[in-house]
């Protein structure tokens, strides 16, 4: 079959790859859309910690294809070197869920990984409370666009979108942000800002310097007065990794630290998910654009800009 390939040292090209054999309680899925989400690159470059295994490899996490039967479904890859940039992949029960007639290929491909992290981090880890505050680190990517719509929908009273891009930040007020802040200020000024209010829950994209400025914010020099409990839950390190946590931070805050991903949440309750979102993606509550090309272009795919908000769609 074609596919797109990954060596060691290389980006993905395209090629021939065996075509896979389904095992025991396999499928066989034929492949219509994968995007090339944040993750997919971490891992084909051997920096995600769940890399290594098998070379070469198929990339991508998660994709909208059919089943024999004609059924069409939202699917994650399950086993390596076979990822979802392929015409071909496998998927294995639990694996799959059935996608709403109204979402086209590219959206249903775009959505649910960005979304999910987001999701994920406010009900499982952060036990989002209605009328909560929120604060999104770094609310100008595509996850971090998502995550302000997504909060807003799981019920934040107030939710704080902190980016770089201004353009961007004014347009997440029409999807749900009540406040930003622009990251790109002294690192004086960016601890006043984020200091001058309490977060129930901060999902961060970020990591690096835009955590330590908001963990500095958080720290208090008083002796007397409790400081409001904050739930950063750490989903992507865009802005580097790692940091040097002062042991202060957390003995004059009540910061609490965790984190969201594969490993820190199993599949099952991933998938049970799913169908939420599906649902408001449908309903054009959940927003994302999206650029196709066809998967034999991975290589220009891979290395092109893509703006915030946007994700790119491969067509096998």
């Amino acid at each position: 079959m074609n596919a797109a390939i990954v060596t060691p040292g290389q980006a993905p090209q395209y090629g021939y790859f065996a075509d896979p054999a389904a095992g025991e309680k396999e499928q066989i899925i034929q492949v219509k859309a994968a995007a090339i989400h944040h993750v997919v690159k971490s891992i084909a470059a051997g920096k995600h910690y769940s890399a290594g295994g098998d070379q070469p490899f198929i990339p991508g996490v998660d994709g909208i294809g059919l089943l024999a039967d004609g059924s069409r479904v939202y699917f994650g890859a399950v086993r390596k070197p076979y990822g979802t940039f392929a015409e071909l992949s496998i998927t294995t029960p639990g694996w799959h869920i059935p996608v709403p007639d109204n979402l086209t290929d590219a959206t249903a491909a775009a959505i649910f990984n960005p979304a999910m992290s987001s999701w994920m981090a406010l009900t499982y880890q952060a036990q989002l409370q209605q009328g909560e505050t929120v604060l999104v680190l770094g609310a100008t990517g595509t996850s971090g666009q998502l995550a302000v719509q997504v909060a807003k929908l799981l019920g934040a009273g107030k939710v704080i979108a902190a980016g770089r891009n201004k353009a961007v930040l004014e347009k997440l007020r029409g999807l749900g942000a009540d406040e930003c802040i622009a990251l790109d200020q002294s690192p004086e000024n960016l601890v006043k800002a984020f200091a001058a209010q309490p977060y129930d829950v901060v999902l961060d994209y970020l990591w690096g310097e835009p955590v330590m400025a908001l963990i500095t914010a958080l720290m208090t020099k008083s002796m007397v007065k409790e400081t409001p409990r904050t739930r950063l839950i750490q989903v992507g390190a865009m802005a580097g990794d790692p940091i040097s946590l002062p042991s202060g931070a957390l003995r004059s805050s009540r910061l609490e630290i965790l984190g969201s991903g594969i490993g820190s949440v199993s599949i099952e309750a991933i998938f049970k998910m799913l169908p939420e979102i599906m649902k408001n993606a449908a309903e054009g509550k959940l927003l994302i654009n999206t650029i196709e090309m066809p998967l034999r272009e991975i290589s220009a795919a891979w290395t092109r800009e893509v703006p915030g908000g946007s994700r790119l769609v491969l067509i096998p």
